[in-house]
């Protein structure tokens, strides 16, 4: 655990320094922060179905990853976590654990830390008692998904100014004025930048590096390259909770399109391709049969396939590069013994 509460109060040795480093006085007054919530991303029903749409019916068809993210998939995801199999998550919860005093040192301390991706800002919450954030930006497609959990920090660190944001970060970053310019520390764990192509990433990347001063920097999850088995078991588990997961987009197209995808007539592929370095992962027609949905239909053959997801998987050394071509320079990096995972640090250049 990266927090040990104490007694009492309920707030650990640290979270009491931290709330007292945070405290400023104004007329022997307290500061004691609100959380603010900003929707930036206004997606129309018209969009939505442009973009199903477009996927279902290209030659290949597909459907982007965040479309896994119903309620049901949520949760899903987080059985996938617990799985023997999926070693991210545990992998890089260690390297934090092991390396956080260092991980603070590096990145030094008031930063603003704008998470990505947030959801229950788990993950940034155990950073804050050694990174001291002035502000903390979580970052969501929807401040929906977010007013339980930061309501909850707020209370815990009320000196710290919390500002939830609505946005679609993987197409464009546009931070309102309420976020603080200098400092800004991007938070992105989890491997997720694996979603990107290579091409794709330096573009986010760099968007990234436009949206800091020169001060600015990214603390990274990067799922490293390793043994094709473990790859592969990673994202094929025994239980079949990977393939629920996969299967249950399917799910969500029926509700968002009014489709009729009949579940029991596909099955969940995966595999690492070699020569891309990456996961790909497809739902697979076990029948040749037709699907309708809102503005079109198709006949997927026996054995056709609907892209999911790709996850790709970097050398240390590859990864400094793609950081390099993005306007960013590693300044610390950390893995586990096993080098199955690295957490970064970069600064702009």
């Amino acid at each position: 655990m990266w927090f040990n509460s104490a007694q009492g109060d309920g707030k650990s040795m640290k979270e009491k320094a931290l709330l007292k480093s945070h405290t400023h006085e104004q007329n022997d007054e307290e500061v004691l922060y609100h959380s603010d919530f900003i929707q930036l991303y206004q997606a129309s029903e018209e969009e939505l179905y442009k973009e199903l749409c477009n996927g279902l019916s290209a030659p290949l068809a597909y459907v982007q990853p965040k479309y896994f993210y119903d309620e049901l998939g949520s949760k899903l995801f987080a059985a996938i976590c617990e799985l023997p199999e999926y070693y991210p998550t545990r992998t890089e919860a260690a390297i934090f654990n092991t390396h956080l005093d260092e991980i603070a040192e590096a990145v030094g301390l008031g930063t603003v830390l704008i998470d990505l991706g947030a959801g229950d800002c788990a993950k940034a919450s155990r950073l804050f008692t050694a990174l001291q954030p002035a502000q903390y930006v979580p970052v969501d497609i929807s401040v929906e998904f977010l007013r339980d959990a930061v309501a909850q920090l707020q209370q815990r660190f009320p000196h710290i100014r919390m500002t939830g944001l609505g946005m679609d970060f993987s197409t464009a970053i546009h931070l309102p004025d309420a976020v603080q310019k200098s400092k800004r520390l991007f938070f992105y764990p989890g491997s997720s930048i694996g979603n990107f192509s290579p091409d794709q990433a330096v573009a986010f990347l760099q968007r990234l590096r436009s949206a800091c001063d020169d001060d600015g920097g990214l603390l990274i999850g990067v799922d490293l390259v390793k043994d094709h088995a473990i790859l592969n078991a990673a994202y094929d588990d025994v239980l079949g909770v990977t393939a629920s997961f996969n299967l249950n987009v399917l799910s969500h197209l029926n509700k968002l399109l009014q489709a009729n995808f009949d579940i029991r007539l596909w099955r969940h592929v995966s595999f690492f391709n070699a020569e891309q370095s990456r996961i790909e992962m497809y739902l697979e027609a076990r029948c040749s049969h037709a699907v309708k949905w809102h503005g079109g239909e198709r006949v997927f053959k026996e054995g056709e396939r609907i892209h999911t997801e790709n996850s790709y998987k970097y050398t240390q050394e590859g990864f400094e590069k793609l950081l390099q071509a993005s306007g960013m320079v590693v300044n610390r990096t950390w893995t586990d013994e096993q080098n199955w995972f690295m957490v970064c640090h970069a600064r702009v250049q």
